[in-house]
């Protein structure tokens, strides 16, 4: 199952908490060649979406991207205009 960092889960609580009726942060797989996600605020889980919790963030993941990051830990960063860069990791 994808982890959260320290900085990352702090970063989507922050993301999600600033959203009027958000849950969590989803991530979906966009492509079933080439590693590729899309990350989006969502109220709720959808259906199959395998939910990842932790340290007060809360994080939806379709079935492929669930599938495609189950041994991955995903990183976040603030950079200096204030924009959020994800980063996806090995998982020790």
């Amino acid at each position: 199952m994808l982890t959260l960092t320290e900085n990352a889960s702090t970063i989507v609580k922050d993301i999600t908490d600033a959203q009027p009726e958000a849950a969590g942060l989803r991530i979906s797989s966009e492509s079933a060649t080439e590693p590729a996600f899309a990350v989006s605020v969502a109220p709720a889980p959808e259906e199959g979406d395998q939910v990842v919790e932790q340290s007060g963030a809360t994080v939806y993941l379709d079935t492929d991207a669930a599938q495609q990051l189950d041994d991955k830990v995903l990183d976040a960063a603030v950079d200096d205009q204030g924009g959020v860069q994800f980063a996806l990791g090995m998982r020790d």
